[in-house]
């Protein structure tokens, strides 16, 4: 008779195993994380040297002098201004530069943008002293060092990036879309609109929301309740609008013929000079101040 020996492996080694085999695919996230950030400091190493000699070897470069500031990282809480020197082509933008300085040189640099098409109305900023979209002007426009803000006014929360918040209730305070009391006459989809009265509100349709004539109204950014020029020429665009019915159009007007609407402007043409899309806003807000008096009018 032959006797076998079988020899067990105690119940403790398979839970060694799963733990450690846990453990193996808990520290994979965190590896992978640690990989991931060497492969990105090596690419920014490498964009930053390609940038270098881009710019050692460029015919033309411009310097940009960028306002920083990262409430969020110690060392960065004091706002600075950050040199950055990079090559020029003809047809850039000042878009186009903070771009390549943001992937060449520096990753943490924040703005905002989109379209670059001067229709978004997100890359306003404070360009040597005046409210401009990034998008739409030429570095070959600007004298060096280009300075670069945030947009004046509004609180700061990284960068060249400010809290809009505040922007954005005083536009949607002006109920910004069309209120009529029914539906198009007959069997139309749409409800028309004569050639005059297109022509009449044409120029405050092209508002994009960007900010800038808030931004360079002193009266508006003395923390006044003035509700802003913008705000206005919502209220305008749509008050003068002949497809919204008079009770609505009357309370359109009601609602900025007040101290802190259309009678706090001080007829400074501010919000005129630097508006992207030549909104004649300082004209809006005095026709608008017309026809408050004349609703206010009475002959007994």
């Amino acid at each position: 008779m032959s006797s076998e020996t079988r020899t067990e492996e105690p119940e403790t080694a398979d839970a060694d195993a799963d733990a450690e085999s846990a453990g193996e695919t808990q520290r994979q996230p965190h590896q992978e994380r640690r990989l991931e950030r060497k492969r990105e400091q090596a690419r920014q190493r490498d964009l930053t040297e390609e940038a270098r000699l881009e710019v050692e070897e460029a015919d033309e470069t411009v310097s940009l002098k960028v306002f920083r500031y990262d409430p969020e990282v110690a060392g960065k809480q004091e706002p600075r201004f950050d040199t950055f020197r990079v090559p020029f082509e003809r047809g850039m933008t000042v878009l186009d530069a903070l771009i390549y300085a943001r992937d060449h040189f520096d990753s943490s640099l924040t703005f905002r943008h989109s379209c670059q098409q001067a229709i978004c109305g997100s890359d306003a900023f404070f360009v040597n002293g005046r409210q401009l979209l990034g998008c739409q002007t030429q570095i070959s426009d600007l004298d060096e060092p280009i300075r670069i803000e945030p947009l004046p006014y509004y609180d700061v929360l990284k960068d060249l990036v400010v809290d809009l918040d505040d922007f954005y209730e005083e536009m949607r305070s002006m109920d910004p879309y069309l209120q009529p009391d029914d539906d198009p006459p007959g069997e139309l989809a749409e409800r028309r609109q004569s050639r005059q009265n297109r022509e009449d509100i044409k120029m405050s349709t092209r508002c994009i929301w960007c900010a800038s004539c808030m931004s360079s109204c002193s009266i508006y950014g003395q923390g006044e309740e003035y509700v802003g020029p913008a705000a206005i020429n919502v209220a305008y665009r749509f008050a003068v609008d002949e497809r919204e019915p008079a009770e609505v159009t009357a309370e359109r007007i009601q609602r900025i013929d007040e101290e802190d609407g259309v009678w706090r402007c001080q007829t400074q043409f501010s919000c005129t000079e630097v508006c992207p899309k030549d909104i004649p806003l300082t004209q809006e807000i005095q026709d608008m101040k017309r026809e408050a008096v004349k609703r206010n009018l009475k002959f007994w």
